[in-house]
């Protein structure tokens, strides 16, 4: 009896889940590191699919998986976002894709695989599940926020230049911001 308990409880928590779509007018990936180790660059992409399963009953977020396109990098900076498309750094031509793929959450903490460069690390994430909410227009709205740090040079992304004071150009750190709100598809 208890096993069937169980498994209609996992049934059900998928089976009430509900396909959402990122609002991309509201939605931001955003990452800093940084620059002569006396200020920060920051950045973005403009582009990415993501797929995303929301179980509304439970307010538990069941999938959460993304795509980012390189290319779309934007630091402000053309020449900047040039290089960083540049095998230098996330070598857009052979790993066009930085790829983002939910394991976990619990109250404020997700795990994820995510894979740059071709390297997939398992990452954890501040997690914000800042539920659903009706927009004025009857949209299911639901808000997520992500944020980590990692290390640039475990995802293979290693060029700097040392300067005199002995310090690098880039910063090792990169600080990860996903802002998510997503529609309910009905």
């Amino acid at each position: 009896m208890k096993k069937l308990l169980l498994a209609v409880l996992v049934l059900s928590s998928s089976v009430f889940a509900a396909p959402f779509q990122v609002d991309t007018a509201h939605s931001k990936i955003t990452f800093k590191v940084k620059h002569l180790a006396i200020s920060n660059v920051y950045g973005s992409f403009a582009k990415y699919d993501a797929n995303i399963e929301y179980d509304v009953n439970s307010k538990k977020l069941n999938t959460l998986t993304a795509d980012v396109d390189v290319n779309s990098v934007d630091t402000d900076n053309v020449k900047r976002d040039g290089h960083l498309k540049s095998a230098d750094f996330f070598d857009a031509k052979q790993f066009p894709k930085i790829a983002f793929k939910l394991i976990s959450t619990s109250a404020d903490e997700a795990i994820a695989e995510l894979t740059i460069k071709g390297i997939t690390k398992k990452v954890t994430f501040d997690y914000e599940n800042n539920g659903v909410i009706k927009d004025p227009w009857g949209n299911t709205k639901l808000g997520l926020s992500l944020e980590t740090k990692i290390s640039r040079k475990a995802f293979g992304l290693t060029w700097n230049k040392v300067l005199e004071t002995g310090s690098f150009v880039v910063g090792d750190k990169i600080t990860i911001n996903v802002d998510i709100e997503a529609k309910k598809i009905n």
